[in-house]
Parts: structure tokens; C-alpha cells; sequence
């Protein structure tokens, strides 16, 4: 290999990205970084943008606007960076047009930067903003998210300005061999659910005879409250892109596919734009860099399926057959896609690689656990004041994450469990709060680490009800393939259903738990597998909520429909407030002799609009399990429906 071609062809890139760069940007005008990923955008951050340049535009104020990806910080979109000279770059929160308008006038026009609208703070680092003091960072490491939020993410050059690609540079002037005994060295183990060390499949597949190797890059995310390789790709494409092209040179494939769900249609053209831009300059096509090493990267949209995510039925979706998994041996990186040595990795896998190539394998060993080195990225949502995405070290424990980074559960409400894996992840109480986050560790509490999906329940959660709702993803998204899988969740979720609903028959719980079993060891791939963890982990800590509900027919957290009922207290009820009456879709609500009201349980849905439309200084409505307990009001014959007396 001509090491000195490589360094001239990257020297070259480098000097034209960077002169494309700082000409569009100037250091003397004010920078407005908006955060327009998906959450972003479902939060308004359109409508910000169009109110910041029509503020500017009003008052003759020169200022970028710069869309950039998701900061992790999810409960305070629209998230706005404001880098104006003479002050450090500030974050403000939940920025709408009205505040929008306000920044504009207030900041940069006199100066005043309304510390009510604060968030955080950054250190100027010349034209790029770097995170450095700003709220829960200094509790996070952060890796694959480091430029997230922070760079323009359909701009190469602002990307390789910022040393992008240079990893891929620094390989390509190595021998594939040397690439793969990095990432063994750095012990990083698949982020995709399983863990598998990354380096040996890797190996596996260098060594595999083929002559059309092919990289696959699995986006397939389809967990409940997921969401991190979305933002990734929203938010940083081309750090996936390189850890693509560094896997690909690492086992010698010269094609790689992205297989991204439809309905990540930003993720989508954020991918298809950043591919473009790669070939056209050059680092991807031929002759990358004026090297031998060639690499094609194409998007594959996936039509939705959760079963997918499993590696051997997403190749047969490729190959435009029904995706079902398939029997193993042999293994994808013996024979994959179209019948070739194939690597299938996470995008958190994958986008690991730039920075463990940069640093050493060494470097990332150190950093989190001995047996699960690096760092992980959950999407927390669910009971938690903030939600969002966070990276923190493998080995940090659940409390520290729910608690100490997001801020705990809400509306002084107690913890009560947390899901995680996704769908087919465990739900461990408040003794496991303490718990490493690490593969091994959660396995052992009968969890596990899944994708990153994490779900934070409070004292308002019915478990039973949590565990049937999990369990009606999993056997809808079932391919129908195994018959443990296939028509064993179909009778779990039966008697979830029957449980939910106050039907439970003796012998039930004895009967979820052998059923569990079976499934788990007869279903073919993880889907199935896995499947019975929320039921068996949600059995073994909350037995009690079980009992009461197949027993007593009683709720504890009074959710489940069937086993509640809502009834008004006359005392709190205040006389001619009509508030609950227009609320209740199906005008069970009534008036009784003592102008307050009643509630018609003959009638009434339980949909709880009367519990929220009740003025908070009365707090009349109230909830009980089981429906018995609701105080019987009699509906007198003068307070007919209207539609009775209509008629």
C-alpha cells in the first residue's frame, strides 16, 4: 500500500473540507444551533427556526441558523444553543416561537441573555460549540454521542473539519489483521442485544471463504420507547458511516447496506444524504483514498417488522423474502446475505469504532466494567422527570441513572420498577436499583441489556397490566414460525387478559410460569426466547398484584378497567361546578337532588376525563379497586341522558 498517496489523497480532503467550512461560517455573528431531530421537531422546532428568522429578519440582525441533531436532553425540546460573541455558548429550553422572538430581541439585539430560559452553558472552542459545563454531563461519557446535537449532520466537511475520518485514514495505512486485533483488545461486545465480542465475529468473518463479503449495518430498531440508533444516524451519520467503512476494510467486504425502518423517515434521508456526500469525496466508491480499498454503501428500507432486528430473518427481508429467522449453524458471517460471508453489526456498535481506533483498544477496555468495556446508551423514558438519551459508563448502576441523571420519578411519586431490554426485557424492583448496568449483571436479575430501551414505572403502574402490555407487542410482532412461540404467547397473553379484567382462574399463575418456561426453551430465535421475561420477572418481584387481581379481583394501582370504578365525594364536590359534565363522552355524569354530582356506573367508561377536568381545588373525583367499593348514588328519575329526554 502507498502510504504516501494515502497521506496526500487525506491531506487533500482535509484542506478542501476545511476551506468549504470556515468560508460558510463567520466568527463574528451571533450562531443559533436548533435541534431538529425527530424529537426536536415533533416538539416544534420547525416553528422555532421560521420565529428565529423572521425576528432576525425583522430587525436587521445578522446570525446563522444551524440545524443540528438531538443533544440527548429530549425533555427540553425544542433545544436551543445560542453562541453569541462576548458571551459563552447557552442553552436555552423548550424554546417556542414566542421565546424565539424574545432570545432575538432581548439577547441579541441588547445584550440580555434572560437566565430564565436557561438550560446550561458550553465553553467557546473557536467556531464549534464543546459541551463542557452544562447539567448531568459531567455524570455521562459520552463516545458514540460526543458531537451529537452539536455538528450540522448532513455537512461532511464540518465533520471531517472535526477529525472525522481520520480513523479510517490512520487504518487504511494498517493491515486489516491489525484493525480486527484492536477492536479484540478493546473488548467490545455487541450493542445490538446479545453482546457478542465484536472482534471475534469479525474474525470469523476475515477468515470465511466468499469473494463478496458484506457489511450490514442493523438500524432496525423496533423497542418500545427506543430510540438511539434513530438519533444517531439524525444526528451523526458519518461517524457511522466511517465505523462502516472500518469494519468493511477490517474483514474485506467491498459492499455494505444500512437497514434503516421506513418509518424513521428522517433517519432515512439523513443517511441517504450522508452516503452521497461520502462518495462524492471520494471516501467512499473506489480507490478510496487512493488506495485498493473499494466500499459501496446502500439503504434498505425495512417495512417494520420487530422480528427483523434478528440478524437471519432481516437478511431474508433484504433478499425480499418474508423476514423470518432461520436455523443456525451456519452463522451469517459463514453464510448471509445472498448466500456470502456476511458481519452484521448494531449502529451503536459500528459507531463506536472511529474513536476505539483513534484511541486503542486499551484506551477503551479501561472505561466501564472488566467483562462489558465501554460505555451504553439508553433511551429512559416513562415515569422520569427527564427523559431522553444518556451514555454512561458500563458498571454505573440504575439508581444512579434513573435518579442522579434524570432526575428520578415525578410528582413525588415512589419508584416502582424499571423494564429494560425492551419488550422482552425484565422488570426489576426497587432492591435491584443498585445493579451494574453491564450484560452479565442484568441477566443475573433476570433482565437484560437488550438495545438500550429503558421503561421507569412509579406506584401508578399495575404490573400485571405492564406485563400483558409487553407481551401483546411480542406475540403480535411474532413472525409465526416456531409453535412454542407462535401460540404459546397467544395463551400467555390470554390469561393476562383474563387476569386484567378480574376473570383469573385458580392454577393461573402456575400455569404463566410453566408456559414461560416452555416458550423460552423451545422458540428458535430471541424473539421467542426472551418474550416471557416481563411475565416471569414481574411474577417473581410482584407476586402480591397478581394475587389480588386473580383473588381479590382487586388492582392495587387501580388501572386495569375492569377492576376499578370512579365515584365523585359528595363532600369535596362543589355545588353547581359543571366541569366533570362535559368531559364524559358518554354523559354518565349526573346532577344529583343536592346540586352535586353522581356518577352513573351503569354508564360509565372509565376513561378518568372527569378525574382531569376537576378543578384541582376540589379534587372531588376519586378511584377504587374493586368497582364494589364505589358509594352507591342513585340517578334520579328527573336526571334522564339527554338523549332520553331529547327524545
Amino acid at each position: 500500500m502507498n502510504n504516501k498517496k494515502l497521506e496526500e489523497c487525506f491531506a487533500s480532503l482535509v484542506e478542501k473540507a476545511k476551506k468549504c467550512f470556515l468560508n460558510s461560517r463567520k466568527t463574528d455573528v451571533p450562531y443559533i444551533y436548533i435541534g431538529m431531530a425527530t424529537c426536536g421537531l415533533a416538539a416544534g422546532a420547525v416553528e422555532t427556526k421560521a420565529a428565529f428568522a423572521e425576528a432576525l429578519a425583522e430587525r436587521h440582525i445578522e446570525a446563522h441558523i444551524v440545524p443540528v441533531g438531538c443533544l440527548g436532553h429530549c425533555y427540553a425540546e425544542p433545544l436551543v444553543l445560542i453562541d453569541n460573541p462576548g458571551f459563552p455558548p447557552i442553552y436555552y429550553h423548550n424554546v417556542n416561537p414566542g421565546k424565539a422572538g424574545a432570545l432575538v430581541r432581548a439577547f441579541l439585539e441588547e445584550g440580555d441573555p434572560l437566565f430564565e430560559y436557561v438550560l446550561g452553558a458550553s465553553v467557546e472552542n473557536e467556531l464549534i460549540p464543546t459541551v463542557i459545563a452544562f447539567p448531568r454531563f459531567n455524570m455521562e461519557r459520552r463516545i458514540v454521542m460526543e458531537e451529537c446535537g452539536l455538528i450540522d449532520p448532513e455537512d461532511i466537511n464540518e465533520y471531517i473539519t472535526k477529525g472525522g475520518y481520520s480513523t479510517l485514514f490512520k487504518a487504511l495505512g494498517l493491515e486489516p489483521g491489525e484493525v480486527i486485533r484492536q477492536v479484540l483488545a478493546s473488548g467490545l461486545r455487541g450493542r445490538g442485544g446479545a453482546g457478542f465480542p465484536t472482534g471475534k465475529k469479525w474474525k470469523f468473518a476475515r477468515n470465511a471463504s466468499g469473494q463478496e463479503k458484506t457489511v450490514i449495518c442493523n438500524a432496525d430498531e423496533g423497542d418500545p420507547g427506543a430510540y438511539m440508533d434513530r438519533t444517531i444516524i439524525e444526528s451523526n451519520p458519518h461517524q457511522l458511516l466511517e465505523g462502516i467503512a472500518l469494519c468493511a476494510y477490517a474483514v474485506g467486504a467491498k459492499k455494505a447496506v444500512v437497514y434503516v425502518r421506513a418509518e424513521y423517515p428522517l433517519a432515512v434521508k439523513t443517511m441517504t444524504t450522508a452516503i452521497s456526500q461520502a462518495r462524492q469525496v471520494g471516501l467512499l466508491g473506489k480507490e478510496i483514498l487512493g488506495t485498493d480499498f473499494n466500499l459501496e454503501v446502500s439503504l434498505f428500507q425495512g417495512s417494520g417488522a420487530f422480528v427483523c432486528g434478528e440478524e437471519t430473518a432481516l437478511i431474508q427481508s433484504i433478499e425480499g423474502k418474508r423476514g423470518m429467522p432461520q436455523y443456525r449453524p451456519p452463522y451469517p458471517v459463514q453464510v448471509g446475505l445472498w448466500g456470502q460471508p456476511t458481519v452484521i453489526n448494531n449502529v451503536k456498535t459500528l459507531s463506536f469504532l472511529p474513536a476505539i481506533l483513534k484511541h486503542g483498544g486499551r484506551w477503551y477496555r479501561e472505561i466501564g466494567a472488566p467483562d462489558s468495556p465501554g460505555t451504553a446508551v439508553f433511551s429512559v423514558v416513562g415515569k422520569v422527570v427527564h427523559p431522553g438519551l444518556v451514555e454512561v459508563p458500563m458498571g454505573t448502576s440504575l439508581r444512579t441513572l434513573i435518579f442522579d441523571i434524570c432526575g428520578g420519578v415525578p410528582e413525588k411519586k415512589k419508584f416502582k420498577a424499571v423494564q429494560i431490554g425492551g419488550p422482552s426485557g425484565g422488570c426489576l424492583p426497587n432492591d435491584f436499583l443498585d445493579t451494574p448496568i453491564d450484560f452479565d449483571s442484568l441477566t443475573q436479575a433476570g433482565a437484560m441489556m437488550g438495545s438500550g430501551g429503558m421503561v421507569v414505572l412509579d406506584e401508578g403502574n399495575c404490573m400485571v397490566d405492564v406485563a400483558r402490555y409487553f407481551l401483546d407487542f411480542t406475540q403480535k410482532e411474532s413472525c409465526g414460525k416456531c409453535t412454542f412461540c407462535r401460540i404459546g404467547t397467544r395463551h400467555l397473553l390470554g390469561i393476562l387478559e383474563r387476569l386484567t379484567k378480574g376473570e383469573g382462574k385458580e392454577g393461573d399463575m402456575e400455569l404463566l410460569e410453566a408456559l414461560s418456561r416452555e416458550i423460552k426453551e423451545g422458540s428458535l430465535c430471541g424473539l421467542g426466547k426472551t418474550a416471557p421475561n416481563p411475565v416471569l420477572t414481574s411474577l417473581k418481584y410482584f407476586r402480591d398484584e397478581y394475587e389480588a387481581h386473580l383473588r381479590e379481583k382487586r388492582c392495587p394501582a387501580m388501572v386495569c378497567r375492569a377492576l376499578t370504578a370512579f365515584y365523585i365525594d359528595l363532600d369535596r364536590c362543589a355545588r353547581g361546578c359543571d366541569a366533570c359534565v362535559g368531559s364524559c363522552p358518554v354523559e354518565a355524569i349526573f346532577t344529583t337532588k343536592g346540586q352535586k354530582k353522581g356518577i352513573d356506573q351503569s354508564l360509565c367508561v372509565k376513561c378518568g376525563e372527569c378525574m382531569a377536568s376537576c378543578p384541582r381545588e376540589y379534587d372531588a373525583v376519586r378511584k377504587v379497586s374493586p368497582p364494589e367499593l364505589a358509594p352507591k348514588i342513585e340517578r334520579p328519575p328527573e336526571a334522564k341522558k339527554h338523549d332520553q329526554t331529547d327524545s
